[in-house]
């Protein structure tokens, strides 16, 4: 799953190191029975959560700067697009052929071939953090959008009259760019499968219904409410430690 927010992990984690503390400050008197919330074990949830929350942290750079990279190469793609197909119209070609190119610039720019009934605006709705599903849906449109590419570059080939003087838009060029976008999309795809896979493993480490770091918080404060009682400082202590699972758990 992905994180509704990075910094929600890292706040868990502060605040179970302060829980750990605490218990630390009661001495002897901090000597439960369950194996998962003794100091040793609380010590060990802690060292391997940090480790997950620093290998998250180290692998998202990396799929970012990718994500950046493609960005700056796609942003122009649209206006190219619509060069390539002027340049095919200006050209010694049937009518036929430029209703071909046509099809396949609407798919590459996403528009529609005939004018569609403008729609209700709708609400204001707050932006949302992109989820697994969305990186997936948004990578899908990349590959598709480099094979339409790919498909009106082996068009503009197999045209001999498609032969303009302007080097953005000759085969070659585009064939060149068209290899950049693949390598660049690739790059993206492979820094972020170890993303991913990081996230899960925080994730399980966080927030595991049996053993995670929110579990064993919830199960020291009870453990604490237990000794101390209720209305005891010790309780009031840890009671205020907030630790939030994401909505997906």
């Amino acid at each position: 799953m992905a994180s509704t927010s990075e910094t929600g992990h890292a706040k868990n984690v502060a605040n179970f190191e302060t829980m750990i503390s605490f218990c630390t400050g009661y001495g002897t008197q901090y000597n439960p029975a369950k194996a998962t919330i003794t100091l040793a074990a609380l010590g060990t949830k802690d060292t391997a959560s940090v480790g997950a929350l620093q290998n998250v942290s180290t692998l998202l750079p990396p799929w970012q700067n990718g994500v950046d990279a493609r960005e700056i190469i796609f942003d122009p793609f649209s206006k190219l697009v619509t060069k390539i197909l002027n340049a095919v119209e200006a050209s010694d070609v049937t009518p036929q052929f430029i209703k071909d190119v046509k099809t396949l610039t609407r798919k590459l720019t996403g528009k529609r071939a005939t004018k569609a009934i403008a729609p209700v605006v709708p609400p204001v709705i707050p932006p949302v953090v992109p989820t697994e599903k969305s990186i997936s849906a948004s990578q899908m449109s990349f590959d598709q959008r480099i094979e339409n590419f790919g498909k009106l570059i082996d068009l503009l080939i197999s045209n001999s009259a498609y032969a303009p003087n302007e080097n953005d838009v000759k085969t070659t060029t585009l064939s060149t760019l068209r290899g950049t976008m693949v390598t660049s999309n690739a790059t993206v795809k492979n820094a972020y499968t170890p993303l991913s896979n990081s996230r899960i493993k925080r994730d399980v480490i966080l927030y595991d219904a049996i053993n995670g770091l929110v579990k064993c918080a919830s199960d020291v404060k009870k453990y604490i409410k237990s000794v101390f009682g209720g209305t005891s400082n010790q309780y009031k202590q840890v009671s205020k430690l907030k630790f939030t699972t994401p909505k997906k758990h």
